[in-house]
Formats: structure tokens, C-alpha cells, sequence
């Protein structure tokens, strides 16, 4: 493209479908979720439980669908006519470019205060950055503790704790119970969440008696579905504020998959179901044996390389003597005893490990590299004296190695007779020696 005075910039050529998909994309950023008031017309309920309409007011029309799922709660029969209020989300329907309204919930008109509210708060708390994404922490991988804050009577506290119990037995888990709906309601569950914060805390200060508490690493707020009322109390703007003060990793699991609460944009992360918010924060034990058995055969392995390479450096230094004696000989029969009893215990160690399938411990490292540093001086020892026995190092203060012409050590006079060839062997080289005289005893 060529541009110049006069001439503007050639705008960019879209895919059809690209643009219907920015123009969503564009939509879903601006305005969902969102709430629409107007009268039903065009009602109609396919075979497949879909619903199809619109909505429409004095200065305007728009096209709806509310999928099975959705359409499945509904506590009344839709009718032309009906004047109701839908939450959802806008999109486009890219096979038409149809602008279209994804009803998640319907109401006979009524309830359109209660919304109003919600808007407003979550309008004032996304202006204060109670909801920016940057403020959101990553969750736990593995939590020493998880703290819980539900009614003692509620379907998800059963929920929440069969999953918890299904995928991560092990892991303690601290409820505080709380009302969670009615007008107490709110300040029940603050007054619930602070205590679980007090304790959360009273674990990370330096130097803290810990109990019988167990630390706690990210928490849960949860509660079943319920119509707006009944949730009503998770839009409480002092709850809000509490929330965003977690020490910790929050999830909330509050109503169904299409219920959205204040609560839900202030947590750390939105579940869509409580039962969701459990298995969020807990990864199945059976993953954390695999990866336990997989660093143990990797432990395994590096164990038996040490093992070789020790191994290696001995032959070296047996290399390096030459004709050890008897001495040298017993030092090596020893070391090899010494590493075969590390390599049988360390083996044993892992297949003991590999037996319990108990959750790797911190300082399992830590003591096979300690047990390692050990027995590795032990095999330095071993070789330093090895090396004070090189012959060599007795040749180097002066004395001499005698040999026969066969290469035998002469050590006795008597071996010796004028005129025999004798080598005399030196630190430095070798010298051809001849007896001269008769040898005498001392």
C-alpha cells in the first residue's frame, strides 16, 4: 500500500467470519454480563429443549435463544406477550452476522431492582479495581490445609467435602460454618472468613505455637444454586471488601454455572459449581504417586551412575599401583564390601519408598545427597591410602627395585651371583646393573 498527500490508508481487508468473531469478541469485552428488560414475541421450544424468541420494546427488538440447560430452570411457561427480564450474554451468531442475546436466566419482570442494585455495585467495585486480574493470585499446587466457609446445612458442604475426600484424603481441611442466606447472612459469612484469615496468618508468622491447627493455603466460599434472592447475600459490598483481603489463594463456588455473583468477580478464581471449587484446589493423589514413583526410578538411576563412576575411579587407582600386595588386595576387597552395602542400601531405601507410596518428603534429597557425601570421603579414604602404597612413592627416597633377567624381584643376596645381569628399577627409569663380587650377608 502506497500512501501519500490526499490519500488515505487502505482499510483492512476482513475474512467474513474474522470480523463476526472480532465484533463478539469486541461485545463479550463490553457489555456481558448484561440484563434485558422488554416483551416476549416469537416464542417457540424446539425439539431439543432450545428455546427461541425475542424480546422488544417500544424502540428496539432483539433476537434471543436460551439453551436446554437454562431453559430447564425456568419455574414458569414463557408466552408471547409476557413482559420478562433475561440475564446473558450478547454475541453474534456468526452463520447469520445476527446480533443475539444468550439468555442464562429468565424472570417475570419484578425482580429488575434487585439487578439494578448488582450493577451498581459491581459497576462501583470494578472502578475501585476490586476485580483487576493482576490483583488475582495463582492457586496452591498442592495445599497443606484448605479452609471452608459454608452452612452446616447446606447440600455443598456435602458436595465439597466428597470431592475433597475422593481426590485428596490426606489433605486437612478447616470449615467454619456460616449462614449464607437471609439477612445475617452477610455479615455471617464475614465475620466466618476474618476468623479463617486469623488463622491462616497466625500460621505464617515467624515463630508462631502452631497447634493442632493445620496451615492453611487457599480457601473456599461456597453455596448451592438458589434464585437472586437467595443468593443475594454474596453481593454484599462488605463481604466484597473482605474478600479481596484473603492472605491467601480464594475460590468461590456459589449457584450454579450460570449464576454470577459480587462475590464471584472479587475471588481469586469463580468456580461454577462448589463441587468445581474442590476440585480446583485439589489435584488427585493418584497424580502425586505417579510423579513419586517416577522420581524415585530417576533417583534410582543417578544413584546407580554415582555408583559406577566410584566404581571406575578405583579401577584407576588399582591401575596406578601396579603389583599391590596383600595389603593392597584386602583394601580392595573391602571397598568393593563398602559399595555394594551402599548400593544394596540405597536400593533398598527406594523400593522401601516405592512400597509405602507415601508423599515424597522435603528432605529426601537432602539425606540420600548427605548419605552420598558420606560414603563418597569414605571411598576418598580409601583410595588416599591405596596411593600411599604405590611402590613408586618408596622409589622417590632413594631406594631401588631389583629384578632377574626373568623380571623377578631380587630381595635376598643369595639370589645374586658375580657376573649376573640384574635391572635396577628407579623412580625416574630403569638401570642395567652387573654383580661384580661375591654378595655378603649382613
Amino acid at each position: 500500500m502506497f500512501e501519500g498527500p490526499g490519500l488515505a490508508a487502505a482499510p483492512r481487508v476482513w475474512e467474513v467470519g474474522a470480523l463476526c468473531r472480532a465484533i463478539a469478541d469486541a461485545l463479550e469485552a463490553r457489555f456481558n454480563p448484561v440484563a434485558v428488560r422488554g416483551e416476549i414475541t416469537g416464542f417457540s421450544r424446539a425439539s431439543s429443549g432450545h428455546c427461541y424468541f425475542s424480546v422488544k420494546d417500544t424502540n428496539g427488538q432483539l433476537r434471543c435463544a436460551m439453551f436446554r440447560r437454562a431453559a430447564s430452570l425456568l419455574d414458569f411457561s414463557p408466552r408471547d406477550g409476557e413482559l420478562v427480564e433475561l440475564r446473558g450474554r450478547i454475541g453474534v451468531y456468526e452463520a447469520r452476522g445476527d446480533l443475539q442475546f444468550i439468555v442464562e436466566s429468565m424472570q417475570r419482570a419484578g425482580q429488575g431492582a434487585l439487578f439494578e442494585q448488582f450493577l451498581r455495585l459491581k459497576t462501583q467495585l470494578e472502578a475501585e479495581g476490586l476485580f483487576d486480574a493482576a490483583r488475582k493470585r495463582p492457586l496452591p499446587l498442592m495445599p497443606r490445609g484448605i479452609g471452608l466457609v459454608t452452612s452446616l446445612g447446606a447440600a455443598a458442604l456435602h458436595d465439597v467435602v466428597t470431592a475433597l475426600r475422593r481426590r485428596v484424603p490426606h489433605i486437612p481441611v478447616v470449615l467454619v460454618p456460616a449462614q449464607v442466606q437471609g439477612g445475617a447472612a452477610p455479615a455471617s459469612l464475614v465475620a466466618a472468613l476474618s476468623k479463617l484469615y486469623r488463622l491462616a496468618q497466625a500460621r505464617q508468622a515467624p515463630g508462631a505455637d502452631h497447634g493442632t491447627t493445620p496451615p492453611i493455603d487457599t480457601i473456599l466460599l461456597v453455596r448451592g444454586g438458589g434464585s437472586m434472592e437467595d443468593l443475594w447475600s454474596f453481593n454484599d459490598e462488605q463481604l466484597a471488601r473482605t474478600i479481596v483481603q484473603s492472605p491467601v489463594p480464594l475460590v468461590c463456588g456459589v449457584g450454579h454455572e450460570t449464576d454470577f455473583t459480587i462475590a464471584d468477580f472479587c475471588a481469586d478464581l469463580r468456580a461454577p459449581t462448589p463441587t468445581a471449587a474442590a476440585e480446583l484446589v485439589s489435584q488427585p493423589r493418584a497424580v502425586w504417586l505417579g510423579t513419586l514413583d517416577l522420581m524415585a526410578e530417576r533417583l534410582e538411576d543417578s544413584l546407580q551412575r554415582q555408583l559406577d563412576s566410584r566404581h571406575q575411579r578405583l579401577d584407576q587407582a588399582a591401575g596406578r599401583l601396579g603389583r599391590p600386595s596383600g595389603l593392597v588386595a584386602r583394601q580392595q576387597l573391602q571397598l568393593a564390601r563398602l559399595s555394594q552395602h551402599m548400593r544394596h542400601g540405597m536400593i533398598l531405601k527406594l523400593q522401601r519408598l516405592a512400597q509405602t507410596q507415601q508423599a515424597l518428603q522435603a528432605d529426601l534429597p537432602v539425606k540420600i545427597q548427605r548419605r552420598m557425601g558420606q560414603q563418597a570421603e569414605r571411598l576418598d579414604r580409601a583410595a588416599l591410602r591405596l596411593q600411599l602404597l604405590d611402590p613408586r612413592l618408596v622409589l622417590q627416597r632413594g631406594y631401588a627395585l631389583l629384578t632377574d633377567a626373568q623380571g623377578h624381584a631380587v630381595t635376598s643376596v643369595r639370589q645374586a651371583q658375580p657376573g649376573d645381569a640384574l635391572r635396577a628399577t628407579l623412580a625416574d627409569g630403569a638401570v642395567d646393573v652387573t654383580v661384580a663380587a661375591q654378595p655378603r650377608l649382613l
